[in-house]
């Protein structure tokens, strides 16, 4: 009967020093790998890429102003508001024709 006396206590002593050993083996290892990002520039390594692959060297980055930014992302999120829109059409048209199109669609009920 002792030992599950003891189990729960050595249980949580065990889970929290864990936790403090791994949380402190976690920052080394992150902030190890940040000081090699940033020394590597561009996030290559010894002519490869992060992910391991031979690069085909440096990548010229085209500067944009913030207007050509902000208008570049509006039109991205135009268009994925677009394909939204066109895919909840596209799956209220299965659903109505899987009940039977009891419920009258927006521009019906417009026209009316």
């Amino acid at each position: 009967m002792s030992q599950r006396d003891g189990f729960a206590s050595g249980f949580f002593t065990g889970a929290i020093i864990g936790g403090i050993v791994g949380g402190v083996l976690g920052a080394l290892v992150a902030s190890r790998r940040d000081g090699e990002l940033s020394n590597d520039g561009d996030g290559q390594r010894n002519g490869r890429s992060l992910d391991g692959k031979p690069s085909a060297g440096k990548r010229k980055t085209v500067k944009l102003s913030d207007s050509e930014t902000m208008e570049m992302a509006r039109r991205s999120l135009e268009d994925k508001i677009a394909q939204l829109n066109a895919t909840i059409d596209e799956v209220r048209e299965q659903l109505g024709s899987v009940n039977g199109n009891s419920n009258p669609t927006v521009s019906d009920r417009m026209s009316n």
